[in-house]
C-alpha cells in the first residue's frame, strides 16, 4: 500500500518535468514570432509592466523588477532612445517623471502579441485534428487551474 503514494509522487513529477518542458518549448517558439528588434528582457518587461501597471516612475519599475534605479535608468533610456517611451513631469513632485508608452510602443506590441497569436493558431489548425483541438482545450482549462 505504500507503494502507491510513491507511484503517484513518481507520476505527477514526471507530468510536471514533461509540462515543464513543453510549455518552454512553446514559450520559445512565440518569443521566435516577436520583433524584439534587439531589445533586452529587462526592457521588454519594463513595457509589458507599463502596458500592464500604467505609467511609472523609474523608482517604482525598478522596485517591481528588482533592479537598483540607476540601472532602471539605462534601460528607459535606451527606450527613449528608439522611441518605445516618454516621460513627463510628475505633476506632485517635479523632481520625478512619469514613464509610459509611446503610441508607437502600443502598436509595437499590438502587432507582436497578433504575429504570435497568428502563428499558434495557424499551428493548432494544421497541425490538430478537431478532436485533437478539443482535447486541448480541455488541457487548457486543466492549466487555468494549475495557475489559479
Amino acid at each position: 500500500m505504500s507503494a502507491l503514494p510513491d507511484l503517484a509522487t513518481a507520476r505527477s513529477s514526471a507530468l510536471a518535468a514533461e509540462l515543464r518542458g513543453a510549455i518552454g518549448k512553446l514559450s520559445r517558439r512565440l518569443r521566435e514570432q516577436a520583433q524584439l528588434n534587439d531589445l533586452t528582457w529587462t526592457q521588454i518587461s519594463v513595457l509589458y509592466r507599463l502596458e500592464l501597471e500604467g505609467p511609472a516612475t523609474v523608482t517604482t519599475l525598478a522596485r517591481a523588477e528588482g533592479m537598483r534605479p540607476q540601472s532602471m535608468g539605462a534601460n528607459i533610456s535606451a527606450l527613449e532612445a528608439v522611441g518605445l517611451v516618454s516621460g513627463r513631469p510628475d505633476p506632485a513632485d517635479g523632481r520625478q517623471t512619469i514613464l509610459s508608452l509611446t503610441p508607437a510602443c502600443v502598436e509595437w506590441i499590438s502587432a507582436n502579441r497578433a504575429a504570435r497569436q497568428d502563428w499558434l493558431h495557424n499551428i493548432i489548425q494544421n497541425r490538430l485534428a478537431p478532436a485533437e483541438q478539443d482535447e486541448l482545450s480541455r488541457a487548457i482549462d486543466l492549466l487555468r487551474r494549475l495557475v489559479e
